[in-house]
């Protein structure tokens, strides 16, 4: 069963596959920002929080109690963000149904200060996810990641230790049994 090229767009989600041993992807939920042809591919990683907040990485940056994820491995000397606020940020750029990705990040600082976005309502990543071009169509081929539909709540409101067996169950059918599979799995 292949994934179309048309099937995989901005605003999907990939899944590791269960036994994913790369420790920058085991068990991962990425959602996928950007796919064209040209550039490649650009997610970020959902369920892998670094224990820091924003306010602590950027000096000018307004208290915030907002965690930090670790978005990717590709270059990670960069901060980006997902949030729910794409009326109130210029230059967001929308990825899903609810979420948006980056915009007018002086205007963010503002906005913040001025307490008129929540911690719930944004996600701050350093690092991200790339693949060039073909590479992730590969991937997929080989059975590294699985897609499924992107849903809000899966960025605002789902423990990201929680993240990606909730989103495969969501799948259904085989899914939900390879949800059930534990993480360290030994054979007997």
């Amino acid at each position: 069963m292949g994934t179309s090229k048309t099937s995989l767009k901005r605003g999907k989600v990939l899944l590791a596959e269960p036994f994913m041993i790369d420790p920058n992807f085991k068990r991962s939920a990425v959602l996928l920002c950007d796919h064209t042809k040209a550039e490649g591919s650009v997610g970020f990683i959902l369920n892998k929080p670094l224990q820091t907040k924003i306010d602590d990485l950027i000096d000018d940056f307004p208290e915030f109690d907002s965690e930090v994820f670790f978005g990717g491995p590709v270059q990670v000397d960069s901060i980006h963000y997902l949030h729910s606020v794409g009326d109130l940020l210029e230059d967001s750029v929308k990825v899903a149904k609810g979420v948006y990705w980056g915009g007018d990040f002086e205007k963010l600082k503002f906005l913040i200060q001025s307490d008129l976005i929540k911690p719930s309502q944004i996600r701050f990543f350093i690092g991200y996810t790339g693949w060039s071009d073909g590479q992730l169509l590969d991937e997929i081929g080989y059975g590294s990641w699985l897609l499924a539909r992107m849903d809000a709540n899966y960025v605002f409101n789902i423990k990201p230790e929680d993240l990606w067996q909730s989103i495969m169950t969501n799948k259904g059918n085989t899914f939900t049994v390879i949800a059930q599979v534990p993480e360290d799995f030994t054979w007997n």
